[in-house]
């Protein structure tokens, strides 16, 4: 029956803190709807045509010139010439032709001299001139010979050998200049008149020069031909080059007293200035962005409520801190004018240092981009459709240097350390803004940001210091501030233990130093496992001298009654405690400590004592109620809570025993099914366990005996 209502009861639990969410991050989303909502609706004007504007009007919204682009568009595809592309085989055979003309020609010259010398009854046979032309002709391609004028043929064989090198070298060098500029099929002409203009340019007899102007006609050809696909590609090009001609959201479209001319009314229209039908689809989309943001935060909080990290104080915080912060850049955007930077002055950073504090870590990562989010609505100069990039970064990097630079919370001092290290993160976001805005700044214009920067990280950390003790103090909200209060040994409930169980204090500082240096090696939270410690047997005060470690010269009671009984007793101290910090209005945590450091463990002593004369007797009625540990912390304080009592209860304790001792204790809670609820892995098991024997070997380490002087 009472597991059934245990059930009941967590159920109910659980959906509360359901409705608690949903009305948490409802009322957040309503806030931030309201507090941008002016951001991104739009003023409708009763304007016509051709008639004079009242005020200056802007454009809430980044919209394209069409007409305007096309034009430009089409002037610039209209601009780019047509593409040829030049033909190296064909420049090449034209080249290879013309060294064909030459070598053919000294060829020639060799077999008219070798039929020359040919003796017939002592008389040399000379060659007539078509005998020449035709002994050549033998020598070139058709394409050459079939090209070329016999009279050509005929000069160039007249020439020496050397006029005709020299010719050649010149023609030759020519014709790739002319060739490799490209010859088009209108241009033919004119290139051979470059061509013979060269030769005449040059040092050639006139005799040598004259066949060459005859042969430029056959080598210029047509080589350079009209390339479709490259001139449809620069055109693409020079058509892509064109920016779009664009009204930038924030650009003014009329001036105060100016014409509304056709041109500024269709602007007017397009940007939808002159009706309200479409200021509803900006608020559709902040809509959607507000869900988005409280859905993220709404996922978190369920996280942390599964996790048993999240009560209705926590929620509540983190309502206050959101409206805090959102309000603040919506007051200090209020005097932001164009162009200005007030916003390096909002202390943003204010509300993630109170959320990692109070919540943890990765809550505040969270929020910290959420709020720089938000932050680049607000601060958008109310120009609908646009987003200030500049805000939401530097709010973000301020934000996150806040939470990596506050570490170690050991007292008030860490904030302000943290409030350095964010001053010198938002001086650097701010020269980095300067310098790529490309634009000319005063020295005494980066000063003054950079002093805004500053001053921001300052704010930041003094309002937290200032904020801090109201969380701890109204709503109840666990701190490392508010554990180093409570680790004070001049709390009452200390005081209380050291006078009436100075047995039980002793070990709950034994099981505070252990604790504490076993939940640091796993990164779990050393400082709360030691105050926990120093709570957790706060139960043992009712009846202090039923428990051995406060026996001091007394007889054991549990000598002359029943184990049933003495079971009862010791098993009621960690509720009593429960009931006494409670009463004390101590931190959850500290009484889910107390409450847990025995999970459902057996108490084996008098479970095997009863059962020596009771074979029936049941091992539940020897177990500790529970809850089993419900965080790493209790895991821990249940497994140093046994070893220091087992270790204290050796009379020679070596490292040997020590280890095996705590090896023993882990492996039984681990197989008793005690870390069940807990987040602690095998690897943290280990860890623990390395640790604490580290940390035992260094209390009880072996001391040098000194000889006793005898008595003369």
């Amino acid at each position: 029956m009472k597991k059934i209502f245990n059930s009941l009861k967590s159920l109910l639990i659980i959906r509360n803190q359901s409705i608690f969410i949903l009305i948490s991050v409802l009322l957040l989303g309503l806030f931030f709807f309201f507090i941008s909502l002016n951001n991104v609706h739009t003023q409708a004007y009763d304007i016509e045509r051709f008639g004079i504007a009242d005020e200056t009007i802007r454009s809430p919204l980044t919209f394209e010139k069409e007409q305007e682009t096309e034009r430009e568009t089409r002037e610039a595809i209209q601009s780019v010439e047509d593409k040829f592309e030049i033909s190296d085989e064909m420049t090449e055979e034209r080249v290879e032709y013309v060294e064909e003309i030459f070598d053919a020609l000294e060829k020639s010259e060799e077999e008219i001299y070798k039929l020359s010398d040919v003796e017939d009854e002592n008389t040399p046979v000379p060659m007539t001139n078509d005998e020449k032309v035709q002994q050549l002709k033998q020598l070139l391609s058709p394409e050459i010979s079939d090209a070329v004028r016999d009279e050509i043929w005929l000069q160039l064989l007249e020439l020496s050998s050397h006029d005709r090198e020299e010719g050649k070298m010149v023609f030759v060098d020519s014709l790739k200049e002319s060739l490799e500029k490209g010859v088009r099929s209108e241009n033919i002409a004119t290139e051979a008149s470059t061509l013979k203009q060269s030769i005449e340019d040059s040092d050639l007899d006139q005799d040598v020069k004259e066949p060459l102007y005859d042969l430029s006609e056959f080598a210029i050809v047509e080589n350079s031909f009209f390339d479709v696909e490259q001139t449809m590609d620069e055109r693409r090009e020079a058509a892509n080059s064109i920016e779009p001609v664009v009204i930038r959201a924030g650009d003014i479209i009329v001036r105060e007293g100016q014409t509304i001319t056709n041109e500024v009314y269709e602007e007017l229209d397009f940007a939808g200035l002159l009706s309200n039908e479409r200021n509803v689809y900006p608020i559709i989309g902040l809509a959607l962005l507000i869900t988005l943001i409280i859905s993220v935060i709404a996922y978190e909080m369920v996280k942390l409520a599964k996790q048993n990290k999240l009560d209705q104080r926590k929620m509540i915080s983190i309502v206050f801190i959101s409206i805090m912060v959102i309000s603040l850049m919506k007051a200090i955007s209020l005097y932001t004018v164009q162009g200005s930077q007030m916003f390096y002055l909002v202390p943003v950073a204010t509300g993630v240092l109170l959320v990692k504090q109070l919540i943890n870590e990765r809550f505040a990562v969270i929020l910290c981009t959420l709020y720089a989010i938000l932050g680049s609505i607000i601060f958008n100069g109310e120009i609908p459709g646009s987003l200030n990039f500049e805000v939401g970064i530097y709010f973000f990097f301020a934000q996150l240097a806040g939470i990596l630079f506050l570490t170690d919370v050991k007292d008030r001092l860490a904030i302000l350390k943290a409030g350095i290290g964010m001053a010198v993160v938002n001086v650097i976001t701010v020269l980095l803004f300067i310098f790529l805005s490309f634009e000319n700044y005063a020295l005494e214009d980066v000063f003054t940001q950079a002093g805004f920067g500053i001053a921001a990280a300052f704010f930041s950390a003094v309002l937290t210091i200032g904020l801090l003790p109201f969380f701890e103090t109204v709503l109840g909200v666990l701190t490392d501030s508010k554990l180093l209060q409570l680790s004070n040994p001049n709390q009452p409930l200390l005081k209380k233990i050291l006078t009436e169980a100075p047995g039980t204090y002793h070990h709950s500082v034994m099981v505070a130093n252990l604790s504490e240096t076993a939940c640091e090696a796993i990164g779990a939270n050393g400082l709360l496992a030691r105050v926990g410690s120093y709570y957790h047997d706060i139960g043992k005060t009712v009846r202090p001298h039923y428990f051995i470690e406060n026996q001091l010269s007394i007889n054991n009671p549990h000598d002359v009654i029943a184990p049933r009984q003495s079971a009862e007793i010791i098993i009621n101290h960690p509720y009593d405690g429960a009931d006494m910090l409670k009463k004390y209005k101590l931190p959850k945590d500290i009484i889910d400590i107390a409450q847990q450091h025995h999970g459902t463990t057996l108490l084996k002593y008098f479970y095997y004592k009863e059962k020596e004369g009771n074979k029936l007797v049941k091992e539940k009625q020897y177990r500790y109620p529970g809850p089993k540990p419900q965080s790493k912390e209790a895991a821990i304080i249940c497994i140093c809570d046994s070893v220091e009592a087992a270790v204290r209860s050796l009379n020679e304790p070596t490292e040997e025993k020590i280890e095996e001792i705590v090896a023993s204790i882990v492996n039984d809670r681990m197989m008793d099914g005690q870390f069940d609820d807990t987040p602690i892995t095998l690897r943290d098991l280990k860890i623990i366990r390395l640790t604490i024997c580290e940390a035992l070997k260094g209390i009880f380490h072996s001391r040098i005996q000194y000889p006793i002087k005898e008595a003369k």
